[in-house]
């Protein structure tokens, strides 16, 4: 019993010394995903956090340097956290900009419209137009229309017209007025009946005539 036990121990020690390191097979032992090597060409790019910063286009900048990440991003400051970039107070675009870039930090107005947009019609800058009668209007630099609107003074008659093309109203008969419901001149006295002869206030075209009464010529007559 003594001489299997002994026995025993001596193929322990022999059998390990037989085992070459060929009949290992690797495929048992996986190595580390840092151990592996790429059986194609793919690149492997190197990790730059804490150490640098990397743009869009791919360059590398070393921490304290001040870079821009992209053609339409602001400046930055490459620290180990990553990039800390400025935020500048971008100036409003125009509300009539045509033509925005996004190609530096702050987006710009490229092109603002040239030309006025009033009641559905366009006008260049500076010019000078009528919508209508009373109205004398400007394209102003701003592309905005400034309008003035014509102060008609009152009429010296109580049936003035409007003239095609004019704003204002105009007597064509000259001044007058009514004395009841007939329309007689300014500057005379005019009979209107039998027993009344009126004329009109001076100035004050829009009064009704001022009228006497006369002995009728009926009575007269009688």
């Amino acid at each position: 019993m003594a001489l299997r036990i002994h026995e025993a121990w001596i193929l322990l020690f022999i059998i390990p010394a037989l085992v070459t390191p060929a009949a290992i097979n690797h495929e048992d032992y996986p190595a580390d995903e840092g151990d592996q090597t790429s059986s194609n060409d793919n690149l492997i790019f190197d990790d730059y956090r804490g150490k640098g910063c990397v743009d869009d286009s791919g360059f590398v900048y070393k921490l304290g340097e001040r870079f821009f990440p992209g053609h339409s991003n602001c400046p930055c400051v490459c620290t180990e956290d990553g990039p800390v970039c400025d935020q500048p107070e971008c100036p409003k675009i125009h509300p009539k900009c045509t033509k925005v870039e996004h190609n530096g930090c702050c987006p710009e107005c490229k092109e603002v419209k040239n030309f006025c947009e009033y009641h559905g019609k366009n006008y260049k800058i500076l010019e000078e137009f009528k919508p209508s009668p009373c109205e004398w209007c400007r394209c102003e630099p701003s592309n905005e229309v400034h309008c003035v609107v014509a102060d008609c003074a009152v009429p010296e008659c109580v049936n003035p017209v409007y003239e095609p093309e004019q704003c204002c109203p105009v007597c064509k008969n000259g001044p007058n007025c009514f004395a009841g419901t007939t329309i007689i001149p300014a500057g005379i006295e005019v009979k209107v009946d039998d027993c009344h002869i009126c004329h009109c206030h001076n100035g004050d075209w829009w009064k009704p005539a001022q009228c006497s009464k006369r002995e009728c010529q009926g009575k007269q007559a009688l």
